[in-house]
Protein backbone atom coordinates (compact mmCIF):
# COMPACT_ATOMS: atom_id res chain seq x y z
CA UNK A 1 0.00 0.00 0.00
CA UNK A 2 2.63 2.30 0.58
CA UNK A 3 4.72 1.50 -2.12
CA UNK A 4 1.61 2.19 -4.56
CA UNK A 5 0.97 5.61 -2.34
CA UNK A 6 4.71 6.53 -3.62
CA UNK A 7 4.15 5.85 -6.86
CA UNK A 8 1.06 7.64 -7.12
CA UNK A 9 2.46 10.50 -5.37
CA UNK A 10 5.31 10.70 -8.25
CA UNK A 11 2.49 10.33 -11.04
CA UNK A 12 1.01 13.53 -9.56
CA UNK A 13 4.09 15.49 -9.53
CA UNK A 14 4.45 17.74 -12.47
CA UNK A 15 7.71 19.19 -13.72
CA UNK A 16 7.36 22.84 -14.12
CA UNK A 17 9.32 24.26 -17.12
CA UNK A 18 7.13 27.68 -16.87
CA UNK A 19 5.51 29.97 -14.84
CA UNK A 20 2.74 32.12 -15.62
CA UNK A 21 3.04 35.77 -14.53
CA UNK A 22 -0.58 37.07 -14.20
CA UNK A 23 0.19 40.57 -13.51
CA UNK A 24 0.44 40.87 -17.55
CA UNK A 25 -2.61 38.90 -17.63
CA UNK A 26 -4.70 41.86 -15.68
CA UNK A 27 -3.17 43.84 -18.31
CA UNK A 28 -4.05 42.38 -21.09
CA UNK A 29 -6.72 44.15 -22.34
CA UNK A 30 -4.46 47.49 -22.58
CA UNK A 31 -1.51 45.92 -24.26
CA UNK A 32 -0.41 48.43 -26.53
CA UNK A 33 -0.71 51.04 -23.40
CA UNK A 34 0.87 49.27 -21.36
CA UNK A 35 3.77 48.63 -23.59
CA UNK A 36 4.09 52.05 -24.02
CA UNK A 37 4.02 52.98 -20.38
CA UNK A 38 6.96 50.05 -19.78
CA UNK A 39 8.86 51.61 -22.46
CA UNK A 40 8.21 55.27 -21.49
CA UNK A 41 8.95 54.38 -17.82
CA UNK A 42 12.41 51.91 -18.83
CA UNK A 43 13.82 54.66 -20.89
CA UNK A 44 13.41 57.60 -18.03
CA UNK A 45 14.85 55.03 -15.16
CA UNK A 46 17.70 54.16 -16.94
CA UNK A 47 18.23 57.89 -18.37
CA UNK A 48 17.70 59.82 -15.06
CA UNK A 49 19.62 57.31 -12.83
CA UNK A 50 22.36 57.06 -15.84
CA UNK A 51 22.53 61.20 -15.63
CA UNK A 52 22.74 60.88 -11.16
CA UNK A 53 25.65 58.44 -11.88
CA UNK A 54 27.51 60.96 -14.67
CA UNK A 55 27.03 64.11 -12.77
CA UNK A 56 28.73 62.61 -9.72
CA UNK A 57 31.56 61.23 -11.19
CA UNK A 58 32.36 64.23 -13.17
CA UNK A 59 31.48 66.80 -10.61
CA UNK A 60 34.40 66.91 -7.96
CA UNK A 61 32.21 68.88 -5.67
CA UNK A 62 30.17 65.40 -5.63
CA UNK A 63 32.78 63.67 -4.32
CA UNK A 64 31.24 63.33 -0.80
CA UNK A 65 29.81 60.06 1.50
CA UNK A 66 26.68 60.94 0.57
CA UNK A 67 26.45 61.14 -3.19
CA UNK A 68 28.99 58.17 -3.50
CA UNK A 69 25.91 55.96 -1.88
CA UNK A 70 23.64 57.82 -4.01
CA UNK A 71 25.45 56.75 -7.15
CA UNK A 72 25.27 53.16 -5.98
CA UNK A 73 21.56 53.44 -5.64
CA UNK A 74 21.13 54.79 -8.77
CA UNK A 75 23.03 51.91 -10.23
CA UNK A 76 21.16 49.62 -8.07
CA UNK A 77 17.77 50.89 -9.63
CA UNK A 78 19.29 50.65 -13.49
CA UNK A 79 19.79 46.95 -12.27
CA UNK A 80 16.25 46.62 -10.68
CA UNK A 81 13.92 47.96 -14.13
CA UNK A 82 16.56 45.55 -16.20
CA UNK A 83 14.97 42.86 -14.05
CA UNK A 84 11.36 43.45 -14.87
CA UNK A 85 10.29 45.83 -17.46
CA UNK A 86 12.37 43.87 -21.05
CA UNK A 87 10.87 40.79 -19.61
CA UNK A 88 7.46 42.51 -19.65
CA UNK A 89 7.96 44.44 -23.09
CA UNK A 90 9.30 40.87 -24.47
CA UNK A 91 5.81 38.93 -22.65
CA UNK A 92 3.31 42.11 -24.57
CA UNK A 93 5.08 41.58 -28.11
CA UNK A 94 4.84 37.92 -27.67
CA UNK A 95 1.07 37.77 -26.72
CA UNK A 96 2.64 35.55 -23.54
CA UNK A 97 2.36 35.71 -20.00
CA UNK A 98 4.89 32.85 -19.60
CA UNK A 99 8.47 33.01 -18.28
CA UNK A 100 10.84 30.19 -18.39
CA UNK A 101 11.82 27.73 -14.99
CA UNK A 102 15.57 29.21 -15.40
CA UNK A 103 14.50 32.88 -16.36
CA UNK A 104 12.40 32.80 -13.08
CA UNK A 105 15.32 31.66 -10.85
CA UNK A 106 17.38 34.53 -12.74
CA UNK A 107 14.78 37.02 -11.81
CA UNK A 108 14.33 35.31 -8.03
CA UNK A 109 18.38 35.45 -8.06
CA UNK A 110 18.91 39.43 -9.29
CA UNK A 111 15.73 40.85 -7.29
CA UNK A 112 16.90 38.88 -4.11
CA UNK A 113 20.43 40.98 -4.50
CA UNK A 114 18.58 44.15 -5.24
CA UNK A 115 16.03 44.57 -2.60
CA UNK A 116 18.88 43.30 0.00
CA UNK A 117 21.75 45.55 -1.10
CA UNK A 118 18.93 48.29 -1.35
CA UNK A 119 17.94 48.04 2.06
CA UNK A 120 21.87 48.27 3.34
CA UNK A 121 22.83 50.92 1.11
CA UNK A 122 19.85 53.13 2.22
CA UNK A 123 20.66 52.14 6.02
CA UNK A 124 24.36 53.31 5.44
CA UNK A 125 23.08 57.13 3.80
CA UNK A 126 20.71 57.40 6.90
CA UNK A 127 24.13 56.50 9.12
CA UNK A 128 25.65 58.98 6.77
CA UNK A 129 23.00 61.79 7.78
CA UNK A 130 23.11 60.98 11.44
CA UNK A 131 26.60 61.15 12.00
CA UNK A 132 26.96 64.70 9.37
CA UNK A 133 24.30 66.10 11.70
CA UNK A 134 24.85 64.81 14.93
CA UNK A 135 28.33 64.27 15.09
CA UNK A 136 29.50 67.24 12.41
CA UNK A 137 32.83 67.66 14.60
CA UNK A 138 33.91 63.79 13.67
CA UNK A 139 32.14 63.24 10.28
CA UNK A 140 35.51 63.13 8.28
CA UNK A 141 36.58 60.34 11.02
CA UNK A 142 34.11 58.26 10.87
CA UNK A 143 32.81 58.29 7.36
CA UNK A 144 35.56 58.71 5.08
CA UNK A 145 36.74 57.51 1.42
CA UNK A 146 37.46 53.89 3.31
CA UNK A 147 34.52 53.53 5.00
CA UNK A 148 31.99 53.89 2.67
CA UNK A 149 33.86 51.73 0.16
CA UNK A 150 33.86 49.14 3.00
CA UNK A 151 30.01 49.57 3.41
CA UNK A 152 28.89 49.66 -0.42
CA UNK A 153 30.98 46.75 -0.89
CA UNK A 154 29.22 44.78 2.09
CA UNK A 155 25.71 45.80 0.75
CA UNK A 156 26.50 44.33 -2.71
CA UNK A 157 28.35 41.20 -1.00
CA UNK A 158 25.63 41.02 1.25
CA UNK A 159 23.01 40.99 -1.85
CA UNK A 160 25.35 38.51 -3.06
CA UNK A 161 25.28 35.74 -0.60
CA UNK A 162 21.21 36.30 0.79
CA UNK A 163 20.44 36.09 -2.98
CA UNK A 164 22.39 32.89 -3.77
CA UNK A 165 20.80 30.88 -0.48
CA UNK A 166 17.83 32.05 -0.90
CA UNK A 167 17.90 30.72 -5.31
CA UNK A 168 19.33 27.60 -4.12
CA UNK A 169 16.23 26.79 -2.04
CA UNK A 170 14.02 28.11 -3.88
CA UNK A 171 14.92 25.98 -7.05
CA UNK A 172 14.97 22.79 -4.90
CA UNK A 173 11.23 23.49 -4.25
CA UNK A 174 8.68 20.99 -5.74
CA UNK A 175 5.98 22.15 -7.66
CA UNK A 176 2.85 19.77 -9.04
CA UNK A 177 1.40 21.60 -11.47
CA UNK A 178 0.09 24.82 -10.22
CA UNK A 179 2.61 27.50 -11.76
CA UNK A 180 0.96 31.19 -11.57
CA UNK A 181 2.23 33.84 -10.26
CA UNK A 182 0.25 36.76 -8.91
CA UNK A 183 3.02 39.35 -9.86
CA UNK A 184 4.92 41.31 -13.05
CA UNK A 185 7.73 38.97 -12.09
CA UNK A 186 9.79 36.05 -9.97
CA UNK A 187 10.18 36.52 -5.89
CA UNK A 188 10.70 34.18 -3.21
CA UNK A 189 7.53 34.39 -1.12
CA UNK A 190 5.13 33.86 -4.73
CA UNK A 191 7.02 30.74 -5.51
CA UNK A 192 7.12 29.37 -1.78
CA UNK A 193 3.69 29.52 -1.49
CA UNK A 194 3.42 27.95 -4.80
CA UNK A 195 5.70 24.74 -3.83
CA UNK A 196 3.26 21.37 -2.81
CA UNK A 197 6.29 20.06 -0.99
CA UNK A 198 7.98 20.93 2.28
CA UNK A 199 9.08 24.63 2.95
CA UNK A 200 10.28 25.15 5.99
CA UNK A 201 13.92 25.64 5.47
CA UNK A 202 12.79 27.79 2.73
CA UNK A 203 10.36 29.78 5.19
CA UNK A 204 13.01 30.05 7.89
CA UNK A 205 16.04 31.21 5.44
CA UNK A 206 13.20 33.80 3.90
CA UNK A 207 11.95 35.08 7.52
CA UNK A 208 15.25 35.30 8.51
CA UNK A 209 16.52 37.27 5.66
CA UNK A 210 13.37 39.72 5.84
CA UNK A 211 14.42 40.39 9.41
CA UNK A 212 17.62 40.36 8.84
CA UNK A 213 18.13 43.27 6.05
CA UNK A 214 15.05 44.40 5.92
CA UNK A 215 13.68 45.22 9.64
CA UNK A 216 17.00 45.51 10.92
CA UNK A 217 17.50 48.29 8.30
CA UNK A 218 14.56 49.79 8.72
CA UNK A 219 14.71 50.05 12.75
CA UNK A 220 18.22 51.68 12.48
CA UNK A 221 16.93 54.33 9.73
CA UNK A 222 14.14 55.28 12.25
CA UNK A 223 16.46 55.34 15.35
CA UNK A 224 18.78 57.44 13.47
CA UNK A 225 16.08 60.12 12.03
CA UNK A 226 14.66 60.04 15.71
CA UNK A 227 17.97 61.24 16.85
CA UNK A 228 18.94 63.98 13.84
CA UNK A 229 14.97 65.24 14.39
CA UNK A 230 16.06 65.53 18.17
CA UNK A 231 19.54 67.65 17.21
CA UNK A 232 17.39 69.61 14.29
CA UNK A 233 14.60 70.65 16.76
CA UNK A 234 17.35 72.04 19.50
CA UNK A 235 18.56 74.10 16.53
CA UNK A 236 17.80 77.85 17.51
CA UNK A 237 17.24 79.38 13.98
CA UNK A 238 13.78 78.00 11.90
CA UNK A 239 16.20 78.78 9.10
CA UNK A 240 18.77 76.31 10.51
CA UNK A 241 16.17 73.75 11.11
CA UNK A 242 15.02 73.99 7.44
CA UNK A 243 18.53 73.81 6.20
CA UNK A 244 19.40 70.71 8.22
CA UNK A 245 16.28 69.10 7.41
CA UNK A 246 16.44 69.14 3.78
CA UNK A 247 19.89 67.53 3.34
CA UNK A 248 17.61 64.49 4.70
CA UNK A 249 14.37 64.76 2.47
CA UNK A 250 15.41 63.55 -0.12
CA UNK A 251 16.70 60.30 1.58
CA UNK A 252 13.12 60.24 3.97
CA UNK A 253 11.10 60.23 1.02
CA UNK A 254 12.97 57.37 -0.85
CA UNK A 255 12.60 55.56 2.38
CA UNK A 256 8.94 55.97 2.56
CA UNK A 257 8.32 54.50 -1.12
CA UNK A 258 10.44 51.52 -0.59
CA UNK A 259 9.49 50.20 2.05
CA UNK A 260 5.43 51.41 2.14
CA UNK A 261 5.95 48.73 -0.96
CA UNK A 262 7.62 46.08 1.11
CA UNK A 263 5.10 46.70 3.94
CA UNK A 264 2.14 46.23 1.38
CA UNK A 265 3.10 43.48 -0.49
CA UNK A 266 4.68 41.35 2.89
CA UNK A 267 1.87 42.38 5.53
CA UNK A 268 -1.15 42.35 3.68
CA UNK A 269 -3.72 39.16 4.28
CA UNK A 270 -3.54 37.01 1.11
CA UNK A 271 -6.87 37.46 0.51
CA UNK A 272 -8.61 37.56 -3.47
CA UNK A 273 -8.95 41.40 -2.88
CA UNK A 274 -5.83 41.96 -1.53
CA UNK A 275 -4.38 40.42 -4.61
CA UNK A 276 -4.81 43.13 -7.16
CA UNK A 277 -3.60 45.59 -4.66
CA UNK A 278 -0.59 43.23 -4.63
CA UNK A 279 0.24 43.27 -8.25
CA UNK A 280 -0.58 46.96 -8.19
CA UNK A 281 1.94 47.66 -5.66
CA UNK A 282 4.35 45.34 -7.21
CA UNK A 283 4.51 47.67 -10.29
CA UNK A 284 5.14 50.39 -8.28
CA UNK A 285 7.83 49.20 -6.16
CA UNK A 286 9.65 47.33 -9.21
CA UNK A 287 9.27 50.03 -12.32
CA UNK A 288 7.98 53.60 -10.69
CA UNK A 289 10.45 53.72 -7.28
CA UNK A 290 13.32 53.45 -9.96
CA UNK A 291 12.00 56.42 -11.91
CA UNK A 292 11.15 57.93 -9.23
CA UNK A 293 14.04 58.30 -7.01
CA UNK A 294 16.37 60.36 -9.62
CA UNK A 295 13.50 62.82 -9.76
CA UNK A 296 13.75 62.92 -5.88
CA UNK A 297 17.02 63.39 -5.81
CA UNK A 298 17.08 65.88 -8.40
CA UNK A 299 14.19 67.81 -7.31
CA UNK A 300 15.20 68.33 -3.86
CA UNK A 301 18.58 68.89 -3.78
CA UNK A 302 20.39 72.21 -4.92
CA UNK A 303 23.79 70.46 -5.59
CA UNK A 304 22.42 67.97 -7.80
CA UNK A 305 20.56 70.49 -9.97
CA UNK A 306 23.20 72.66 -9.63
CA UNK A 307 25.81 70.23 -11.01
CA UNK A 308 23.52 68.73 -13.73
CA UNK A 309 23.08 72.29 -15.10
CA UNK A 310 26.68 72.92 -15.10
CA UNK A 311 27.76 69.68 -16.55
CA UNK A 312 24.82 69.62 -19.39
CA UNK A 313 25.84 73.18 -20.34
CA UNK A 314 29.82 72.40 -19.81
CA UNK A 315 29.04 69.43 -22.28
CA UNK A 316 27.28 71.69 -24.85
CA UNK A 317 29.56 73.76 -24.63
CA UNK A 318 32.19 71.44 -25.45
CA UNK A 319 30.52 70.76 -28.24
CA UNK A 320 29.76 73.51 -29.81
CA UNK A 321 33.35 74.51 -29.91
CA UNK A 322 34.52 71.44 -31.84
CA UNK A 323 31.87 71.71 -34.38
CA UNK A 324 33.39 75.20 -34.86
CA UNK A 325 36.30 73.69 -34.99
CA UNK A 326 35.36 71.56 -37.28
CA UNK A 327 34.10 73.99 -39.66
CA UNK A 328 37.14 75.91 -39.86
Amino acid sequence: MGRASLVQGHINETVVSKFLLLGLLHLSNIKPAMFGAFLVVFLMTLTGNSLIIWVIRADLRLHTPMYYFLGNLSFLEICYTSITIPNALSNILQDTIAISFAGCMTQVYLFTLCATAECILLAAMACDRYVAICRPLRYTALINRTVCVGLAAFAWMSGFINSTINTILTSRLVFCGSNSIERLYCEVQPLIRLSCGETWLNDIFAMASGAVFGVSCLLFILTSYVFIILVILRMPSRQSRHKTFSTCASHVIVVILYYGALIFMYLLPNTGSSQKVDIAVSLIYSTLTPMLNPIIYSLRNQQVKGALRAAIVGKWVLMSERLGCRRH
